[in-house]
């Protein structure tokens, strides 16, 4: 099969005819339709973030079922699925106290076992342990779910991470109340779903920030009711003047400690700041001390504190009714081939969420 490969920091991806195995007991194999870029994706080529290289790239995958393992009972050939990071064991403490999202002990092939996917003989990395960037994904049960046949695949695909990390962070992280006031700072996937989020809970002001006015627009498309560009504008001071004092919950969707700290600093007494971007590696967060006597929260978020089983479905039957703004979101599609020119244009920013389409 084809996929895309990352091969070090700094290093031009590329694409490669590659193995997969066959599926284990426990595990399924599913026929990538649709894989989004995620901005997490990026942070790989910088170094911000590290994973073992080289490796079959993405983690953003929704497709259909062509095989199971001997153990499988939950899916058969032919279900659509979406892939989800979050894969978990089922019997760790995490996951038994209903946290699999935080689960430690992710189930993974043992040292004697063949590799899910090769080169040449040699065993690859996936990416998340998805690796969705490909024409297959080979994948533990418990890090996929069915889903309706009737949604659309590519739309799908971006509920995996980008969808369940922000619109989750909004509804079950932060728990957004009816009323409230919000502020989301990064307007590309992931803060575009916690806005999103926002909304669909209740909140009657949610404010979209960054310094570029196209996102700024798309943001407004998706039900934003101010923008502020952080280019011109301090975000803070325009926060609280918008909010009379300061928002009940802000979210940072960018992954830059300074931005962190502005988030933080624009809660109204006794909100709550939840950090959703991936910071940089030994990076630091520092807030007011003082602040904390007056009751204003820094937490942060793990892919949206999701039950993937369950929320996921949940996630796809709010797109289908209306409530979960996934069109808005996508701004290229593309295939395969394309995947240089995509990763150059989402390093740039200049789109919010691309996808790869393959044959299905």
């Amino acid at each position: 099969m084809r996929a895309v490969i990352f091969h070090d920091v700094g290093k031009p991806i590329t694409i490669e005819e590659i193995e997969i195995d066959e599926p284990l007991a426990d595990e399924v194999l599913v026929k990538t339709a649709a894989s989004g870029i995620c901005g997490s994706d990026l942070h790989y080529f910088d170094g911000t973030s590290a994973m073992p290289y080289p490796a079959v790239f993405g983690h953003e995958g929704a497709g259909v079922v062509e095989a199971v393992g001997s153990g499988v009972s939950e899916f058969s050939p032919g279900d659509h699925v979406i892939a989800c990071l979050s894969v978990y064991c089922g019997e760790c403490v995490d996951c038994l106290t209903g946290r699999s999202n935080l689960c430690e002990l992710k189930p993974e092939r043992g040292p004697a076992d063949p590799p899910r996917v090769s080169r040449d003989g040699v065993g690859l990395h996936q990416h998340a342990r998805v690796g969705s960037h490909a024409e297959y994904m080979l994948l533990h049960k418990n890090g996929l779910v069915k889903i309706r046949d009737d949604m659309p695949l590519d739309r799908a695909s971006l509920i995996g991470c980008g969808v369940t990390t922000g619109f989750g962070a909004a509804l079950r992280t932060a728990k957004v109340e009816p009323g409230s006031t919000v502020a989301v700072f990064g307007t590309g996937g992931v803060g575009l779903s916690a806005l999103n989020g926002s909304i669909v809970a209740g909140a009657r002001i949610v404010i979209a920030v960054d310094v570029r006015d196209d996102k700024l627009a798309n943001a407004t498309n998706i039900g934003a009711t101010h923008v502020v560009n952080g280019a011109e504008t301090d975000p803070v001071e325009a926060i609280r003047e918008i909010t009379g004092g300061g928002a009940d919950y802000t979210f940072e969707a960018i992954g830059k400690p300074p931005v962190a700290r502005q988030a933080f600093d624009a809660l109204r007494a006794g909100g709550t700041c939840t950090v959703i971007g991936v910071m940089p590696i030994g990076s630091e967060i520092s807030i007011a001390g003082r602040d904390l006597l007056r009751e204003k929260k820094l937490q942060g978020s793990s892919m949206g504190s999701n039950r993937l089983k369950v929320d996921i479905p949940r996630y796809v039957d709010m797109y289908l009714g209306g409530k979960l703004r996934l069109d808005d979101m996508i701004t290229n599609r593309g295939t395969i081939d394309d995947a240089p020119a995509m990763f150059d244009a989402a390093i740039a920013a200049d789109e919010a969420r691309q996808i790869f389409l393959f044959d299905s």
